[in-house]
């Protein structure tokens, strides 16, 4: 149990770090790529943080998979925006 708990702390930290630098690439370039990106992995690190704050963290939750599928979506979305969208 600590070495899931540690696991996911890991993973979370590096889900923020990755957010803040998209978020330091997005402001260089104004890009909304990097912005889709910079959103999806702080909002997956948010989520990791608060699956260590519940009383029995458990990854397989359905709302844990609901907020991944959220995140996925929204890089989905601005990489079809970047390859489609308008000019």
């Amino acid at each position: 149990m600590r070495i899931d708990a540690f696991l996911i702390g890991v993973i979370a930290t590096a889900s923020v770090i990755a957010g803040v630098f998209f978020l330091k690439f997005w402001r260089r370039t104004r890009d909304s790529l990097f912005l889709g990106f910079a959103i999806a992995f702080l909002i997956e690190g948010g989520n990791r943080i608060a699956t260590l704050n519940l009383a029995n963290p458990n990854e397989g939750s359905p709302w844990t998979y609901g907020v991944r599928l959220f995140a996925f979506l929204i890089i989905l979305a601005v990489i079809l925006n970047k390859n489609y969208g308008t000019k």
